[in-house]
């Protein structure tokens, strides 16, 4: 099983020992680009990004999945955006995960995610993911009566235990199998997020992504803070490794993010398949065929 975690300052451990105030940080680091360099930066790995997934989907062994986890207003969708912005549309799907519907709460956790997994050769983003059920739902556990299990473990603690260990074997099953998993948890602070959501009111053209029930969620910020940490901590792995990116500066999240993709694909080390020497013989038959054509 191939290990993808890179040589990252913000790699979250895979040995279990993260905690958010050790490892996890919502600034950009001292001495880190500027805006104009994280941009030109940017640009410059959505390029390598988009020539390394013409060679992913040529090669057509190994899929990536993409992984987006943060709180409300940290820039998932802009962040997705921006980095996936040099890809042919073709070799790349987004998924979006909210509320699940009657149909999926008839299935296990996992199964709305699975359905949207990535074919070899692709690149899966997932905006929202089966974290959720550890995130959102373990901050809200009355929610838990709407998914028709049959039986729960008494302790709460066990629920959550249980969750991770689901998602762990989920992700070392897909790694197995020649899915790269990297996972990303956008990290804004709670002021930023205020600002934000500021800015959504005060902008008539962003007024439409406001929403009341975000505002209401930021009094649970320090319960969410510790599902994230009990869920980066059981789950970051060298072969779907987490990582705990700055939000609070927009342009240096993207930048930071599109630099793990790039890097992660590179180290597939995926390439155009060669022909059999039968075949370049064939072809350049062929090519003498078409010279002599009219």
């Amino acid at each position: 099983m191939k290990s993808i975690e890179l040589d990252s300052p913000f790699l979250v451990p895979t040995d279990g020992s993260f905690r958010i105030k050790k490892h996890a940080h919502t600034h950009a680091p001292k001495k880190s680009p500027g805006e104009t360099e994280c941009n030109a930066l940017l640009r410059a790995d959505v390029e390598q990004i988009a020539a390394l997934q013409r060679k992913l989907y040529a090669a057509d062994t190994w899929a990536v999945l993409l992984v987006f986890q943060a709180m409300d207003a940290a820039g998932k969708d802009g962040t997705i955006r921006a980095v996936m912005s040099g890809i042919d549309p073709s070799g790349c799907q987004v998924s979006s995960f909210k509320a699940p519907s009657h149909v999926e709460l008839d299935h296990d956790f996992l199964w709305r995610t699975s359905r949207a997994l990535p074919e070899r050769g692709r690149i899966g983003v997932f905006n929202r993911s089966y974290y959720e059920e550890v995130l959102v739902v373990r901050v809200h556990p009355e929610y838990l009566k709407g998914q028709n299990i049959p039986t729960l473990p008494k302790s709460p603690a066990k629920v959550w235990e249980h969750r991770l260990e689901s998602i762990a074997d989920h992700e070392k099953h897909l790694a197995r199998n020649g899915v790269a998993v990297v996972k990303f948890w956008l990290n804004v602070s709670k002021k930023e997020q205020k600002k934000r959501f500021l800015d959504r009111i005060d902008d008539e053209e962003a007024n439409w992504k406001f929403q009341e029930g975000d505002v209401h969620e930021r009094r649970h910020w320090n319960k969410y803070m510790n599902a994230y940490e009990e869920a980066l901590r059981a789950t970051s792995r060298p072969w779907a490794p987490w990582y705990a990116i700055p939000a609070d500066d927009k342009h240096f999240m993207r930048h930071a993010v599109a630099r793990v993709v790039r890097k992660t694909i590179a180290g597939l080390d995926v390439n155009y398949p060669a022909l059999e020497a039968e075949k370049k013989k064939r072809l350049a038959s062929i090519r003498r065929l078409l010279q002599a054509a009219r």
